[in-house]
């Protein structure tokens, strides 16, 4: 069986980008898939951070996956800090990458521009990652397009490291989603929508209040000609709301376009139907806010079943890389 392996950041709520770029997918992939899938709470430690909001945005990422419909019986849901395997990994890939493949690393140029102080933490960071998809043996990673550029790096290692030392990691392939891929921020509409970037009012957090998405929605940016067409390098904000139609009701954008005439029904429709596309997940978020003892016992189980893996191929690298068995 195909092994998947993706993990996400605890910090930042939930966007609609998040969940129909990526975690929609990995509900689907659980169910094909041997599916692993992490809560990196160590690549967090790469940037400020509170340690108390930190514990809790752990717990409160779990419940976001789990109410967006990863199932622990399906798939091993975990925290990457609850396998210590994963720190290991780092530094032995820290010892195969070079100074200059990590300096070429776009999103370390984005995020240490204009900062006094860089973490070294943030610079190596694309070791940890590429350490988190070796540890096991994965087949095939589910990553947006910000993330390609890592996940070479990890194939680069991975080939490099085969080679040195002997047959020892599985070379990861890329999964990337092409369908409800990019959502893009409804007040830049030509950016795409992050949970760390932009305005809140150009992002829709899957766990608002419905009201607070209807309002962001109809005053989405869109222009002033008054025509309701699909195209996005001509018209990205109108775009942009005919692919939250289409992708929440199950059409394509161009047919959307076809039932509009005006700007207005089109913003009132879009805020609507995707209130009714995330009611189901709300709803499940918070029946799980009241039962954290569950949420906790889910990770435990699957740091467990993280751990077995993980620290097989573990022992594999440290034989095949000459360190002294205990």
């Amino acid at each position: 069986m195909v092994r998947v392996l993706s993990g996400i950041q605890p910090t930042g709520a939930m966007q609609l980008g998040n969940y129909l770029g990526a975690v929609r997918h990995w509900a689907e992939d659980q169910h094909r898939a041997d599916a692993f899938f992490c809560v990196v709470d160590l690549h967090a430690l790469t940037q400020e951070h509170d340690p108390l909001e930190l514990r809790a945005a752990t717990l409160r990422k779990t419940q976001e996956l789990l109410a967006c419909g990863l199932d622990p019986d399906m798939c091993t849901l975990f925290v990457q800090s609850h396998v210590p395997a994963h720190a290991e990994m780092a530094w032995l890939m820290e010892s195969t990458a070079s100074f200059g493949e990590l300096r070429r690393m776009t999103q370390f140029k984005d995020k240490s521009e204009g900062q006094e102080a860089v973490r070294a933490a943030l610079f190596t960071y694309p070791c940890l990652m590429a350490g988190d998809i070796l540890l096991y043996d994965t087949d095939r990673v589910p990553v947006g397009d910000d993330q390609r550029q890592h996940l070479e790096l990890a194939r680069d290692l991975a080939l490099r490291w085969n080679h040195r030392y002997g047959d020892t990691f599985v070379v990861p392939e890329a999964a990337i989603p092409t369908v409800g891929a990019r959502v893009m921020d409804l007040q830049e509409p030509t950016a795409k929508m992050s949970k760390s970037r932009g305005t809140p009012q150009g992002r829709v957090e899957v766990f608002e209040e419905p009201d607070a998405i209807r309002r962001k929605i109809r005053r989405a940016v869109t222009d002033a000609d008054g025509e309701v067409r699909y195209d996005p390098a001509a018209k990205p904000g109108v775009s942009n709301l005919l692919e939250l139609l289409a992708v929440t009701t199950g059409r394509t954008p161009g047919e959307v376009a076809a039932g509009y005439t005006q700007y207005g029904p089109l913003k009132a429709d879009t805020a609507d139907a995707v209130v009714e596309f995330l009611r189901p997940l709300q709803d499940r978020y918070h029946a799980l806010e009241a039962d954290p003892d569950h949420v906790r016992a889910v990770l435990a189980k699957g740091a467990v079943k993280a751990a077995d893996v993980a620290d097989r191929v573990l022992a594999r690298a440290r034989r095949a890389i000459g360190l002294l068995e205990r």
